[in-house]
């Protein structure tokens, strides 16, 4: 059995960082951009997937009829309600069909809860949840909503918190299990209590008139189901999991393997026959404005869709429309553009889209086109997703503390004029200036973009990392705790491992990913003028710079010497190229 650690009775509220970090660590620019890079470069922002709105859903029709099952029967009585949460998909949800398989109705329920579209963040104030995020959340409401009508559901959208919303309608509808997700993090798992709390107080008769049976207490029933690999099929218990990733990737490819996507039946109905107008109707999906938020859309950058359709439809796009699978390895640290990286994160993120469907995507990409590192490359990032999910249970609460797991002892400052620079883009460092404000922009950031900011931040800046975290949460359309934490607690030396302590010299890096001065220029357009050379190292002709160096990239043996003290072998998690 195995046990999720929660140290401390709370952690910093909801917060975000490089997913991985974004959850993951899907990105990188193309030698030769796209049309739709192209597109982007010349000020045009570019939707992703690119596909319209019908071809995404004749993809997603195309998909899910490819995991329907005619011959899955249900065998159970009664209500059961699905408790949606990070996982607004319907293929390859467990819950869903667990729910489906033991009764004879099912209702989907979403709880709009306050804590995370209204809340702030716990150190340092910021929105818990941004406009664009929450924007994103909405449209993979509205998406769910829709593909559940197809099915012969719907869901009903109430506005509260879940410990109180969830007992009162199981009791309406006189239900026996409430099925949901399991998460790993402290304030999840606080919420899962108390929802469970509150269905100890609720009795649901049994029987008719004439047999009268003992009143029940719904129950909740929780599922693992965001990781690629199931936490039941490690080699080893969560509270053994290895401190080093190149162990644990190691570990689970050779002793374990991804279990297979659930099917669907070919409907999911009935709902249940009691009136939905008993307890209010089905309920509104919010609105930017009836929570209190607001967005400027970009004309810049890219504009993510949420939804499963759309992210059944970016699956297709990359893979086997436009065929980057291949050269993912190659492209992935790009910065510019939609096509060098997956951008699989956002829908990751928000549950809608399952890592196991990417996984048996890859799998049958391999079958009909080509099986290469690219191709591997792809489930080794989602590996690294699933491991900073185990290491959120192992580790519990330290990942959100100061010192991090090790319990590292360090002084850091909290000057806000100068996270602010950082925050704001104008720190003077135009690759770091450019990526602060892609981000504030349309809520994504490249992976390399991800580390490289944190680097400055923490190792440059000597700024609080939790700083920087938290403000990954207010912005990234795929924040999740596990990843942001586990990412920023690396990024800042206060990781599980402690090899995982990098310096990222900004020039190096610029001369290296942005060569040409393509991307700082497409953000920060007043260098667009300057030669190409000189795009990232403006000078007097760009604002002046916040902080020096620590290190330049331009005394190598300088540079070399000091990694060689932070790190006292080369397994570390991430070569810097």
């Amino acid at each position: 059995m195995l046990h999720f650690i929660s140290s401390s009775p709370l952690r910093p509220r909801f917060l975000l960082l490089p997913s991985p970090p974004s959850n993951l660590r899907f990105l990188a620019m193309s030698a030769a951009p796209s049309s739709s890079s192209s597109r982007s470069v010349r000020g045009v922002a570019v939707p992703v997937p690119s596909l319209s709105a019908g071809e995404a859903c004749a993809v997603a029709d195309e998909a899910f009829q490819r995991y329907t099952s005619p011959s899955l029967r249900r065998g159970g009585a009664g209500v059961a309600v699905v408790w949606f949460r990070n996982d607004l998909r319907v293929l390859d949800n467990e819950a869903l069909l667990r729910a489906w398989s033991a009764s004879e109705a099912v209702l989907p329920v979403y709880c709009v809860d306050p804590r995370v579209f209204a809340g702030s963040t716990h150190y340092f104030g910021f929105p818990k949840t941004g406009a664009l995020r929450a924007q994103f959340l909405i449209e993979c409401l509205g998406d769910l909503k829709q593909i559940l009508r197809k099915k012969g559901l719907d869901l009903l959208v109430r506005h509260g918190k879940p410990e109180e919303i969830l007992p009162s309608i199981a009791k309406a509808v006189s239900a026996h299990t409430i099925y949901a997700h399991k998460e790993t993090c402290s304030e999840e798992l606080l919420v899962e209590r108390l929802v469970s709390k509150g269905l100890e107080q609720v009795q649901i008769a049994q029987g008719g008139a004439s047999v009268p049976k003992k009143p029940l207490n719904p129950r909740l029933q929780l599922i693992w189901g965001a990781t690629m690999y199931h936490i039941d099929d490690l080699p080893f218990p969560v509270s053994n999991l290895p401190d080093v990733y190149t162990q644990f990737r190691k570990a689970v490819e050779s002793k374990s393997s991804v279990r297979n996507c659930t099917k669907l039946p070919p409907s999911l109905g009935p709902l249940p026959s009691s009136s939905i107008d008993e307890i209010g109707g089905w309920g509104a999906i919010p609105t930017l404005e009836s929570l209190g938020l607001s967005v400027t859309k970009s004309e810049k950058g890219m504009h993510f869709i949420g939804g499963e359709n759309a992210a059944l439809g970016r699956v297709h796009e990359y893979f086997w429309k436009k065929d980057q699978l291949k050269d993912y390895k190659v492209t992935r640290n790009g910065m510019l553009g939609p096509d060098y990286s997956t951008k699989f994160s956002p829908w990751l993120a928000s549950g809608s889209l399952s890592p196991r469907y990417i996984c048996e995507e890859v799998k049958r990409y391999e079958k009909q086109r080509v099986a290469n590192d690219s191709t591997y490359w792809v489930l080794f990032e989602l590996i690294w997703r699933d491991y900073f999910r185990f290491l959120s249970a192992k580790y519990g609460n330290t990942i959100f503390h100061l010192g991090g797991p090790r319990k590292v002892v360090s002084k850091w400052s909290q000057d806000q004029a100068l996270f602010e620079s950082w925050r704001d883009g104008r720190t003077g460092y135009p690759l770091i200036d450019a990526n602060m404000r892609e981000l504030s922009a349309t809520g994504f950031m490249s992976n390399r973009g991800r580390q490289i900011v944190c680097s400055f931040l923490v190792r440059d800046m000597g700024i609080d990392w939790r700083m920087g975290a938290e403000w990954f949460e207010t912005c990234l359309l795929d924040y999740d705790p596990a990843s942001n934490y586990g990412n920023w607690t690396y990024g800042a030396g206060v990781g599980n491992d402690p090899r995982e302590d990098r310096y990222f010299s900004i020039p190096k890096q610029a001369k290296s990913y942005d060569p040409e001065g393509e991307y700082v220029a497409y953000w920060l357009p007043e260098l667009r003028s300057l030669a190409k050379e000189r795009r990232n190292f403006p000078g007097a002709s760009y604002i002046r710079q916040i902080v020096q160096l620590k290190f330049d990239g331009g005394n190598q043996k300088k540079d070399q010497q000091f990694n060689r003290q932070r790190r006292p072998n080369n397994m570390y998690r991430r070569q810097v190229k």
